[in-house]
């Protein structure tokens, strides 16, 4: 074989895009990942890092610019880690995604033939996230820094404004970094692990334009913070809060356990699926609220809950698929394992007088065993899953093959894992894939959502 080492220049091919967003070449039956690139592209690169069967390359030049290649709408876009596919023109992206999706299946579901309806587009692909998590820095020159690491590290891309933001939230963005700077409050360094705030976290309700701004931060001390807090809100009456959030333990969490409120509420309103909802800092709600909502509408249009259903759903977070649901179903039960968020969407159900719910905290894979001790009759008709990006535990599969409810909607953000999942669903469960319903809630990522249905 051909020469092969780190530091070598290549002329490369780019003929797909991966699931972690960078463009795919091959070079003498080896894989080369170069990010930053476009299917149709003929690029120079640099190899960075080269084992046998596969090495990761630097671009150096676009030799032959691909049809799909775009201006990215960020000036720092090859930069910034926030965004891996500014370049790609939508239309391929969609097409890598909804393949992305297919991939897996066959390839670790080992489903021959996949029933996958065309991926839901994003009408605007731009300015759709309602919320942003900035880790905050100091530059050389003493400024205050907030902006998305360069990827594969930890060093921010400044920015005053985000492109895949809600346009709502980028006078904040500048504005109080230039407050934080004129207060004077000091900026945490994670290598000598000294200085106050972290994180500065902002919200947007897509249909109420309630603002909500928290700040991620070692110690409550944050001296004039109430009178900073009171001239926030008066120069953005949209602001429904400010917050701020203690973590002053070491590591990656961005988070921690208490959040107190400044001023205002500790909330902001939502309308999501015609139902009100109250968003707290730490809340998770999906990014593209309106994309959010037609996956929604696909689940409730394929389930056709009649009023008389049992429905089960696992890793319900705030409610926001169990409340639908259950405006639709004789019962609903929700299952959660952040108490937090049990407590908040009890709070839903009641803002939206929602009575034929229950919520329940703990572990799906202890709490869905033995379900039906907390339903009205012994089986539900359906369960409903949407678990993180790990997929569910063999104990949660093993219930579900149990319980063998009617009809299963298993909604993921992780192709992989989903694909795993359904092969021992359909397999020792005896289930059939119905279809597969992909959605693009992040573009200019390569992130995909997509739910599956399942029929006993």
């Amino acid at each position: 074989m051909a020469q092969w080492q780190q530091g070598q220049t290549l002329q490369l091919d780019i003929t797909d895009l991966s699931s972690e967003g960078d463009g795919i070449g091959r070079w003498d039956n080896r894989v080369v990942f170069v990010p930053n690139t476009v299917p149709g592209d003929r690029i120079k690169t640099r190899l960075v890092f080269a084992k046998s069967a596969y090495g990761r390359g630097q671009l150096i030049e676009v030799l032959a610019a691909s049809s799909d290649r775009v201006r990215p709408q960020c000036i720092v876009a090859d930069k910034c880690g926030g965004c891996q596919w500014q370049a790609v023109a939508y239309g391929a992206q969609l097409m890598a995604k909804q393949q992305q999706v297919r991939g897996a299946l066959e390839r670790i579901g080992h489903f021959a033939d996949v029933p996958m309806s065309p991926i839901l587009a994003a009408e605007n692909p731009l300015s759709y996230r309602n919320k942003v998590t900035y880790p905050l820095g100091m530059s050389a020159r003493g400024q205050v820094k907030a902006g998305y690491f360069r990827r594969g590290s930890h060093q921010i891309v400044n920015l005053n404004q985000c492109p895949v933001q809600d346009d709502r939230l980028d006078p904040l963005l500048a504005e109080i970094k230039r407050d934080i700077q004129a207060r004077g409050w000091s900026v945490y360094d994670e290598k000598q692990r000294t200085g106050a705030l972290r994180h500065l976290a902002l919200r947007v309700g897509r249909r109420t334009g309630q603002l909500l701004l928290t700040l991620v931060s070692t110690t409550w001390n944050l001296t004039g913070l109430e009178e900073q807090s009171a001239n926030w809100q008066a120069r953005f009456p949209d602001l429904a809060g400010i917050c701020v959030n203690l973590n002053p333990k070491p590591g990656n969490a961005i988070w921690g356990k208490e959040t107190r409120v400044v001023t205002g509420e500790p909330y902001l309103e939502e309308r999501f699926a015609d139902l009100t909802f109250h968003i707290y800092p730490t809340t998770f709600f999906q990014v593209y609220t309106e994309q959010a909502e037609r996956l929604l509408q696909v689940i409730l249009d394929e389930l056709q809950l009649q009023g008389t259903e049992i429905v089960v759903d696992a890793y319900c977070g705030i409610g926001t698929l169990t409340l639908p649901m259950a405006q639709r179903s004789q019962f609903c039960l929700g299952i959660e394992v952040q108490a937090a968020a049990v407590e908040m969407a009890t709070i839903n159900a009641r803002l939206n007088n929602i009575q034929t719910v229950k919520f329940r905290a703990g572990q799906v894979d202890q709490l869905l065993p033995g379900v039906v001790s907390l339903l009205p009759r012994q089986k539900p008709d359906v369960v409903v899953l949407d678990p993180p990006r790990k997929g569910c535990s063999d104990r949660v599969l093993k219930a579900l093959i149990t319980l063998h409810p009617e009809r299963i909607a298993y909604m993921s953000c992780n192709p992989a894992t989903l694909a795993r999942d359904l092969k021992q669903l359909c397999g020792e469960g005896g289930y059939r894939l119905q279809r597969v319903q992909p959605a693009d809630f992040f573009p200019q990522t390569a992130h995909v959502e997509c739910v599956a249905f399942l029929v006993a």
